[in-house]
């Protein structure tokens, strides 16, 4: 790791003008993914800009939706009684993310922020896209079997590895952001970015802008959600398939449901021609299967991961299933 220096940023403003006044400079909080990449050579930016002081710790709960600030450690919003009350799919998402330790010191923003990346991605030695563009793409005709099945590209068919975002795609979140142009909000269905011709970038974010916050607005899916992670190990892996589940049961008949996949794509992946199909089915094992088809009818295989495909559409019966029994 190259030596680096550290600006601490007092307000929002100032760590934005800070970042701005830099060429090659990030923000950093947690540190969990970024230090990593620091480590391992894969960034090295000469500059870190410390937002740990500023005011965005608070998790409110607002006419009909909860604001949660960008700097609430995953620990905190996991373990909040209101969130686990009125949207236990996030407490859910949180708890299977990562390990305690990194859950205690990993915040909202940062997690929202971290890399899309597979293990070409970390070794230098390889191609990778994503760390050196038009260098090419060692996971395709090489070993794959983490990766993408929908929206990848011959840039790039890494999968983003967040739990918590999935959860927050499901539910329909707002991120806000601020940068030198000001203030602007991004629904959460758009932060993040399918690969394309430039896998290197990750979100829509400018360079120089800063999340704040998310919000999340009231729901009826409290009592029918559900995280279903599937994973090699049962603790700190990522997913090879996860399901975000939130329904709105009224005398068995769906009025409401959100789907949403993680472990699959370069973002997460809201599958919305399967809720549209769902809406106003009633429950029962052959809907579930037919929506888990239906979401999964368009997703393709690069070789050792051809069994995510129909470890997907189980994973969405399971999940579905599960939610609605509650």
């Amino acid at each position: 790791m190259k030596n680096f220096q550290i600006i601490k940023a007092l307000t929002s403003a100032s760590a934005v003008t800070n970042l701005s006044k830099e060429t090659d400079a990030k923000f950093i909080a947690g540190g969990t993914n970024l230090v990593d990449l620091m480590k391992k050579n894969v960034t090295a930016p000469d500059k870190l800009v410390d937002i740990n002081t500023l005011d965005l710790k608070k998790i409110e709960f607002l006419s009909k939706k909860v604001s949660i600030g960008a700097l609430a450690k995953n620990t905190q919003v996991a373990e909040d009684k209101v969130i686990k009350e009125k949207f236990p799919l996030l407490s859910l998402a949180l708890a299977a993310g990562a390990s305690q330790q990194i859950r205690n010191m990993a915040s909202v923003g940062g997690n929202m922020l971290q890399r899309t990346r597979c293990p070409y991605f970390y070794n230098t030695d390889m191609p990778c896209n994503k760390r050196v563009p038009k260098s090419g793409c060692g996971a395709i005709g090489g070993s794959n079997r983490m990766h993408a099945v929908f929206g990848a590209s011959e840039s790039c068919i890494a999968v983003h590895p967040s739990d918590m975002c999935v959860a927050l795609a499901a539910l329909d979140a707002t991120v806000f952001v601020e940068g030198p142009k000001g203030k602007r909000k991004i629904e959460f269905t758009d932060f993040h970015r399918l690969p394309g011709n430039t896998p290197e970038k990750d979100n829509v974010l400018d360079a120089k802008e800063l999340i704040t916050s998310v919000e999340i607005p009231e729901n009826n899916f409290a009592k029918n959600s559900h995280y279903l992670k599937i994973r090699d190990r049962s603790s700190y892996a990522f997913a090879l398939v996860s399901v975000a589940v939130g329904l709105d049961l009224k005398n068995n008949l769906i009025n409401d449901v959100r789907l949403a996949m993680g472990g699959v794509a370069h973002k997460p992946w809201r599958l919305t021609e399967a809720e549209k199909f769902l809406k106003g089915k009633t429950v029962s094992e052959t809907t579930f299967k037919q929506a888990a088809d239906l979401a999964m009818k368009e997703a393709k295989g690069y070789g050792e991961n051809n069994f995510k495909i129909t470890l997907g559409t189980n994973a969405i019966i399971e999940a579905l299933t599960i939610a609605s029994s509650k």
